[in-house]
């Protein structure tokens, strides 16, 4: 199965997330704020990021835009997550690189088509 790196800084959606996706396969990675989601881009070589949009120090906006401009990393699959969707959020996600949209709370069975999609695997 596909690793994800989950980047959120609220622990009660990061234990939710994490243990429901390794439920579903999932090796899952965890990252609290963007400077420590690049980096474990870098070292852990992710099949797909979930990326919180409003983190602490750099937000998922400009990590993502930081992932891809690395050529090294750029061609990670993101899905940004936002609890505070706004008009225009997802266009600003997608302008940002994000590959998928997704709003908080999460609805697992939304998501989990969004990942298997960009991952091409087949339920």
């Amino acid at each position: 199965m596909a690793k994800i790196l989950l980047v959120e800084d609220n622990e009660l959606n990061r234990d939710m997330l994490s243990r429901r996706l390794t439920r579903r396969g999932y090796t899952v990675v965890v990252a609290e704020d963007g400077e420590q989601g690049l980096d474990l881009v870098r070292s852990e070589r992710p099949d797909l990021v979930l990326m919180d949009m409003s983190l602490p120090g750099i937000d998922g906006w400009e990590a993502t835009r930081r992932l891809r401009a690395d050529p090294d990393i750029a061609g990670v699959r993101v899905i940004a997550l936002t609890a505070h969707a706004m008009a225009g959020d997802r266009e600003r996600a997608l302008e940002a690189g994000c590959d998928d949209y997704d709003t908080k709370p999460v609805e697992m069975d939304r998501l989990l088509l969004k990942i298997t999609t960009l991952l091409g695997e087949t339920s």
